[in-house]
This record gives structure tokens, sequence and C-alpha cells, in this order.
């Protein structure tokens, strides 16, 4: 009797060899099918810096492996911010290499320019060939190739209602809600009301009723950190106590450990 038994024994353990090998080789399959799952995020913004207002939610989202794609509509050509720059091409350029160092501070896989000219996207909208037009054809078609899951922009107070941000908003609204089929979700950060640090340069942003604020996507302490990096990037825009406390700042008035947003539909 023990030879049947010991070929059965062994019969028992090939199969679970078998089987382990099989495990083995699926978890390379199974890691393929988790990237190709991986969500797909579109930050639409005017100008470089914008971003910072989201920061550590973009961080956040890069580092539990969405593919996190920026695009901005401007260069930020005009804006002199703290620089000594002359509005032009020399400025543009500064804030194209601060924007590409804070992207790549918060895991962005992505940053897209589409240089159309700063504080021009809300003039003659509606002629051919205007500005608003270009960011319409050239975010289209990001949209169309990119399968995103989540689009996030401005809402449409623009933040403290720039008129670029404004465009922004109601162009990529007026994209994704045209879109038929596998529409991303659209997403409006927005300042919970009550919650503005007292920075008298802050007073005229918009505030929203926390109730419209649905979702609240939640960052730790390194993703802060990432933000805080970012930050530090842009220089020509922000003095350096400016860089050093803002992320610091938003963290303990507007944000308190999450980034608040709402859904655009």
């Amino acid at each position: 009797m023990s030879r049947p038994c010991n070929r059965i024994v062994a019969g028992t353990l090939a199969l679970a060899a078998l089987a382990a090998l099989a495990a083995l080789a699926a978890i390379p399959a199974a890691h393929a099918q988790s990237a190709a799952a991986a969500p797909r995020i579109l930050a639409v913004f005017a100008h470089p810096d914008d971003e910072v207002f989201v920061a550590p939610m973009l961080a956040a989202m890069a580092r539990e492996g969405a593919a996190v794609s920026v695009v901005y509509a401007t260069s930020g050509d005009v804006g002199p911010g703290v620089s000594e720059f002359e509005a032009g091409a020399d400025l543009a350029a500064a804030r194209e290499a601060e924007a590409r160092c804070s992207t790549d501070a918060l895991g962005v896989h992505q940053t897209i320019f589409l240089r159309l000219g700063d504080g021009t996207l809300g003039e003659g909208a509606s002629r051919p060939g205007s500005a608003a037009r270009r960011l319409a054809a050239g975010l289209d078609a990001i949209l169309q190739e990119g399968d995103f899951d989540r689009v996030i922009t401005w809402g449409p107070d623009g933040g403290y209602g720039h008129s670029d941000h404004r465009m922004v908003s109601a162009i990529t609204t007026q994209l994704v809600q045209s879109m038929e089929e596998d529409r991303p979700e659209l997403l409006y950060p927005g300042i919970r009301k009550g919650t503005l640090p007292p920075v008298p340069e802050m007073q005229d942003w918009a505030e929203t009723d926390p109730e419209l604020l649905t979702l609240a996507y939640g960052y730790n302490a390194g993703d802060l950190a990432a933000a805080a990096r970012a930050t530090a990037c842009h220089e020509t825009q922000f003095d350096a106590p400016t860089r050093a406390g803002m992320m610091a700042l938003f963290d303990q008035t507007i944000w308190q450990g999450s980034v608040h947003l709402r859904a655009g539909f």
C-alpha cells in the first residue's frame, strides 16, 4: 500500500508546485493590469504657478500611482511677479522652467505648454483664430487622446476672478460636457467659506459653501513637503518668505489635511 500512497503524495506535490509556478507567473501580469488601470488625471491651468493651489493633492495622486498630466494654457509672459524680467519671451521661458521644476517635484507624468498669450484668453473669444478658440482646439486634442478619468481645473470664479482662469474653466467645462462616451469626472477645487488665511492679498479670493465641496482629497506630510518644493521653484512669482511659508499656511487654513473640490456636473 505504500507505493500508491507515495504516488498520490508525489502527484499532490506536483500539482501544488504547478499551482505555485502559475501564481508566480501571474504576478507580472497582475502588475501590468494594475499599471494599465492606473487613473489618468488631467489638470488644466492658465499660468505656471497655478498648480500650487492644489499642489499636495497632485503629489498625493502621483504617489498613489496616478498618471498626472498638467496643461498650462499660457506661459505667463506678461506678469512679472517679483522678478526684474520685462514682459516677453524671456519671462515666458523662465516661467516654463519654473513650472517644469514644480511639476517634477510633484511627480507629474507630463507637462504641456500651449503657449497662448498671457492675459489674452478672454479677448474676442468668439472670433476665428482667437486665443480662446486655439485653447479649445489644443485642449480638445489632449482630451480626445488622453482617455482621462478625472479633469481638474479652476472653478467658474477663477480663484480670484482672473479672466484667464475663468476662460480656462469655461472652455475645459465646455469640452468635457460635450463628450458623449467615457466622459471624465470634472472637478473644481475651492476654498471652504471661513478658511481664507489672514493675508491681505487673498481677501478677494472666492469662497465656496462647504456643502458644495463634496470631495476631500487627503494628502500626507510627504505630499505637503513635495508641494513646498514645488512652490520654491517659482522664484519669479513669489519672494523667498512667501515661497517658504505658503504651503504651511494653506495647510493650516484652507486645506487642513485635504484639498476640497466639487463636481462640475
